[in-house]
C-alpha cells in the first residue's frame, strides 16, 4: 500500500517498518525541530533515500488533495508523533490513522509518558486509532499493543518501549490487515486528555518522600527535573536515595563530594548525582 507518513524520529521506527513490510511511501510532513528534544534527521533520511517529498509546514486539505490526484484515493495517511490536528481527510484517502503512545482512551494528549511513570501504572501500550477530525487522539481503536510496566520504570525505557511497540503494530496488524482493522474500529468510550506537562509537575518537593522524589527524578530522566538547593536553581538528570529517620528540614543540603549533593527529604535523602545550575537569564523560562 502506497502511504504518506507525518511524524518525527520519535515514533520514526513507524515509517521504518511499514516500509520494511513493502509498502510503498509517497510523501514525509513532518515539522521544524530543535535538535535536542525533537530531531528529525532519521525521517528525513528515509524520505530523501526513497526519493519522497518533504514537507515542514502543517498539513493542508490541499495538500491531501494534491496527493490523491496523483496517486488516487487508496493509500494511507500514517500520523505518529506529529503536533497538528490533520482535518479534511475523510473522502479524500481511504485510510487516515494515527499511532498514539499510550493505552486509549487513557492517555490522550500531547506526551503522556511521564505521568505515565509519575502515576504508577501497571501496565502501558501504543494505540493505533482512526484519526478523528474533531479532538486528538479520540478516533476509533484500530489495534493496540500493550505491555506490563515496572515501579523502576524510566522515562527512557518506557519510550524505548513505546518506540518498540509502535513498530510491532506498524509492520503487524497495520500492515497486514488495515482494511480488516478499519472496517471493525472500535469507539472509545470515555477517556481525559493529559496536558502538556509545566515546570510545576518538573519540580521536585523534597518535603515528599524519597520514593516519591525519585520516581518523578525517573519520569523525566534526560528532559529533567527541577530543583531549589540552596539559593540555586537546578536542572536534575540523575538522582537515588534511602529512607532513614532524621532531624533535617526537607531540602536542607546535608553532605556535599565533588559534583554529588546529598539532600534531606521527609522521610531519608535523595542524592543528586547529575545535575547542572539552570542560567539566570532562563530561570524565569525553563522550558526545557
Amino acid at each position: 500500500m502506497k502511504f504518506a507518513f507525518a511524524g518525527i524520529d520519535f515514533l520514526g521506527g513507524v515509517f521504518e517498518a511499514l516500509v520494511a513490510a513493502g509498502w510503498q511511501p509517497i510523501k514525509l510532513f513532518s515539522r521544524p525541530c530543535d535538535g535536542i528534544y525533537d530531531q528529525n534527521e532519521t525521517v528525513v533520511a528515509l524520505a530523501r533515500r526513497h526519493r519522497v517529498p518533504i514537507q515542514l509546514s502543517r498539513i493542508r486539505v490541499a495538500d491531501i488533495e494534491a496527493l490523491s490526484a496523483e496517486h488516487g484515493r487508496d493509500w494511507a495517511l500514517v500520523v505518529a508523533g506529529y503536533p497538528w490536528l490533520v482535518t479534511g481527510w475523510p473522502g479524500r484517502v481511504r485510510y487516515a490513522l494515527n499511532i498514539h503512545p499510550s493505552p486509549l482512551p487513557d492517555g490522550r494528549g500531547p506526551y503522556p509518558l511521564f505521568r505515565a511513570v509519575l502515576d504508577s501504572y501497571e501496565s502501558w501500550g501504543v494505540t493505533a486509532h482512526v484519526l478523528a477530525e474533531e479532538g486528538f487522539d479520540t478516533g476509533d481503536i484500530l489495534a493496540q499493543d500493550i505491555f506490563p510496566i515496572s515501579g523502576a520504570e524510566t522515562h527512557e525505557t518506557l519510550l524505548a518501549r513505546c518506540q518498540m511497540a509502535a513498530a510491532r503494530l506498524a509492520r503487524g496488524p497495520i500492515a497486514r490487515d488495515l482494511p480488516a482493522l478499519w472496517r471493525k474500529a472500535e469507539p472509545q468510550g470515555d477517556g481525559a486528555y493529559w496536558p502538556r506537562v509545566t515546570d510545576l509537575d518538573r519540580t521536585l518537593d523534597f518535603r515528599q518522600s524519597v520514593a516519591a522524589i525519585l520516581r518523578r527524578v525517573r519520569a523525566f530522566g534526560s528532559i529533567e527535573t527541577l530543583a531549589r538547593v540552596n539559593d540555586n536553581r537546578i536542572f536534575v538528570q540523575e538522582a537515588h536515595g534511602w529512607t532513614e529517620a532524621h532531624r533535617h528540614a526537607p531540602g536542607a543540603v546535608v553532605h556535599a563530594y565533588r559534583r554529588q549533593i546529598l539532600v534531606a527529604a521527609r522521610d531519608g535523602y535523595v542524592q543528586i548525582t547529575r545535575w547542572s545550575t539552570i542560567p539566570l537569564a532562563d530561570a524565569g523560562k525553563t522550558g526545557r
